[in-house]
């Protein structure tokens, strides 16, 4: 039977390139896949997953106004191919609606769903599709990495501006290394500072 997956992970822990590498599997064994990802996220252009490592693939866009079952159903009909596993990468820019989606794609095409993306945002606040997933997904997963200031694993996203940590503004601010740190608890609060600026000592042996 198919299943709604849901694999979450702060910022930088490789669920783009997980997705790349979960496509590729699929499609060694001539296994079709079809790649989504949120039309939000235009950090390398609308349709596109780009992993940290430079790996990249093109997607079908999840535009406001997508009904990711319709498209779907419409795609396998007007190139008569058979899906054999959806993928979704930055999950958290769904919407309530695109999360019952696909849900409906598992519970009525049984296909498989994996949906990636980060579970909070950086006020430690659920996004919505995060918050759905997590009501709906039959599997749950986390996909981890480590803080950026020490070897606990992250668990929340710092927003970063100007080299400071930045604590108020919208939801959504599309960035990567350069606006966001994955972070543990205890250094999302107590970051280390530098004359008011984040300071990152890195411990380099010959």
């Amino acid at each position: 039977m198919a299943q709604l997956f849901f694999r979450y992970g702060a910022m930088n822990s490789g669920k783009s390139f997980e997705i790349i590498k979960v496509a590729h599997n699929y499609e060694e064994q001539n296994k079709h896949v079809l790649v989504y990802t949120s039309g939000v996220d235009n950090r390398a252009g609308v349709g596109n997953v780009s992993s940290r490592v430079g790996e990249e693939r093109k997607a079908r866009a999840i535009m406001t106004e997508t009904d990711v079952y319709e498209d779907l159903t419409t795609y396998m009909r007007e190139n008569n191919q058979k899906i054999y596993c959806v993928l979704i990468d930055e999950a958290q820019f769904l919407s309530k609606e695109h999360i019952y989606q696909l849900a409906r794609i598992v519970d009525e095409l049984d296909i498989p769903v994996m949906a990636f993306g980060l579970k909070n945002d950086f006020l430690n606040n659920l996004f919505e599709g995060s918050k759905y997933l997590l009501l709906l997904a039959d599997k749950i997963e986390e996909v981890k990495t480590i803080c950026w200031f020490c070897a606990k694993k992250a668990i929340m996203n710092m927003r970063v501006a100007d080299g400071k940590p930045v604590y108020e503004g919208e939801q959504v601010q599309i960035g990567g290394n350069e606006a966001y740190y994955p972070v543990c608890r205890k250094h999302y609060h107590r970051p280390p500072l530098k004359d008011g600026k984040i300071y990152i000592e890195r411990n380099i042996s010959e």
